[in-house]
């Protein structure tokens, strides 16, 4: 099993910032893409930011410039810095990790974490 703990949510002011945490962990199965979503009541689930094994980085346009995506391949952790930040970043967050397995042959797993609120007031 690949399991995923979060870290890093809270309320903040508009302009504040946060850093949100995701430790991967699980014997036998390499990460591969790791990433955030967030969602609204109202909103789909959508892409926040994704970042591959050999480092490039995918952003949503409206948090391109004020979020940075980085990872540590040595602890299997997956950060995200959120600058900047607005009401409209108010959401719960999402990690999200493509494993596949070192063993079984054509095996992986989309896995997500239980889920970090974010909210920003003004």
């Amino acid at each position: 099993q690949v399991q995923l703990v979060e870290s890093g949510g809270g309320l903040v002011q508009a302009g504040g910032s946060l850093r949100l945490s995701c430790a991967a962990s699980g014997s036998m199965w390499t990460f591969n893409t790791m990433g955030w979503y967030r969602q609204t009541p109202r909103k789909e689930r959508e892409l926040v930011a994704t970042i591959t094994s050999d480092g490039d980085t995918n952003y949503a346009d409206s948090v391109k410039g004020r979020f940075t995506i980085s990872r540590d391949n040595t602890k299997n952790t997956v950060h995200l810095q959120m600058n900047s930040l607005k009401p409209e970043d108010t959401a719960m967050y999402y990690c999200n990790v493509e494993a596949v397995s070192d063993q079984a042959v054509g095996v992986s797993v989309d896995a997500w974490g239980q889920g970090t609120q974010v909210t920003v007031s003004s």
